[in-house]
């Protein structure tokens, strides 16, 4: 066990509860280390149920090809710990890492704090102590009450798509939910939203009000539009065409746009070269991301792997459109997380998949059995049980196969990890 892992372990210890939405203990935290989250780069804010990943993806990349140093923060890491924290654009070090959970953790005294404060902590020092231009940060969970969310307030809060997950904690309407993410709008603050449904996007507005924020929304204030291998981003400043970006689906138009919106709203003038490079070259694991070997070696000769994360109900909707759009029929490995919705993931999606195989994966975090993600897809999907089998099991025959593996982002860290080992094991 590396020192970051004990150090993680040893966190785990001083509080009981995985998630608990309060700010009390992390601002207590924050003080004892001089408050490092009011020592920032100018933030960009980003909630949402669905795409926060991308949108902080897509401004990384934009930010990056126009010259800019941008410190991101993410959640959750699919193989290493690192992956969290990028450091004026790279991915922190060990050393580096370690050495700000040392801080935060001789700052807290054994005092109860959740795992995911305690590393907010350690990122916000981090990012305190090094030069950038931009901070990007991603809520964990909800928004008012995220652990993210003591920072002050941030030059841009940007809303991605709304739907129902983590209900337990944020309320069983999409109406609810909208109100714990809109909790990241703040006076001062400039809110950029995308597609909404109305109930959603008239929460955000109230919110935005009382704030006396200025909101943008798609359709009002910015447009996307699909033209032949691109799309269009029209504001109230700029036309321009640009590539067709480089995360795959439809909705990720939007998410391009959400990120476009942001970076503008905060100030940065951004060339068109490199809206476009960064739109074209953004990369996110396990967002419809083609896997390689050892995966393909198992299927026929043009056969495509592709791996995504999506496990609720906005993700099912938009793998549903994904497949809907294929020309070619594609066949669905399934895995999903204990607690998650699995019913109503595998009816939306069923409908358009050639065929559909449960797995579970050995270290795959609280994963849903076999037999019960068999049983929510009413007897149609097969046992894989694992995503090995599973491949095999579509490789009978020489007709090349498209294949998309998703439904938990824990899945798709087991599978990353395990391609990861085995390139090394050639290498």
């Amino acid at each position: 066990m590396s020192p970051i892992e004990r150090r993680i372990e040893r966190l785990h210890t001083l509080y009981p509860r995985v998630i608990d939405l309060r700010l009390e203990r992390l601002e207590r935290l924050l003080a004892s280390l001089d408050n490092p989250e009011r020592k920032l780069p100018p933030v960009i804010h980003v909630a949402g149920t669905n795409g926060k990943g991308s949108v902080c993806a897509f401004i990384n990349a934009i930010a990056t090809m126009a010259g800019l140093r941008a410190h991101v923060y993410t959640s959750p890491h699919l193989v290493h710990f690192n992956e969290r924290i990028r450091l004026a654009g790279n991915l922190i070090h060990d050393d580096e890492l370690d050495s700000v959970l040392d801080m935060v953790e001789c700052a807290n005294r054994s005092e109860p704090i959740t795992v995911f404060e305690a590393i907010t902590a350690a990122a916000f020092v981090a990012f305190s102590r090094t030069p950038a231009d931009l901070t990007v940060i991603e809520v964990g969970l909800g928004g008012q009450f995220d652990a993210t969310n003591v920072i002050p307030s941030p030059r841009v809060a940007a809303i991605t798509s709304i739907s129902l997950d983590h209900q337990e904690f944020l309320g069983g309407t999409e109406s609810l939910i909208a109100r714990e993410k809109a909790g990241i709008i703040k006076h001062g603050t400039c809110a950029v939203t995308g597609a909404q449904s109305p109930e959603v996007l008239s929460v955000l507005e109230e919110r935005a009000n009382a704030a006396g924020a200025r909101l943008l929304t798609r359709g009002r204030d910015w447009h996307v539009t699909p033209l032949g291998q691109g799309f269009v981003f029209e504001d109230h400043e700029q036309k321009l065409e640009l590539p067709r970006p480089s995360l795959i689906g439809g909705h990720q138009l939007d998410n391009a746009g959400i990120a476009i919106t942001a970076l503008r709203a905060a100030g940065f003038l951004l060339p068109d070269a490199a809206l476009s490079a960064g739109v074209s070259h953004a990369t996110w694991p396990a967002r419809m991301q083609i896997l390689g070997k050892p995966y393909t070696d198992l299927l026929p000769p043009g056969s495509k792997i592709w791996l995504d994360g999506a496990h609720n109900v906005g993700g099912a909707q938009a793998i549903a459109q994904i497949l809907r759009d294929s020309a070619i029929p594609v066949h669905l490995i399934v895995g999903m997380k204990q607690g998650k919705d699995c019913n109503e993931f595998l009816k939306i999606v069923m409908p358009h998949a050639a065929s559909i195989q449960a797995v579970t994966e050995r270290g795959q975090h609280l994963a849903l059995p076999v037999d019960q993600i068999i049983a929510a897809s009413g007897g149609r999907a097969l046992p894989g049980p694992t995503v090995l089998s599973a491949l095999r099991h579509l490789a009978k025959g020489s007709t090349p196969q498209h294949v998309l593996i998703c439904g938990s982002l824990y899945l798709a860290g087991v599978i990353l990890a395990h391609a990861e080992q085995s390139q090394s094991e050639l290498a």
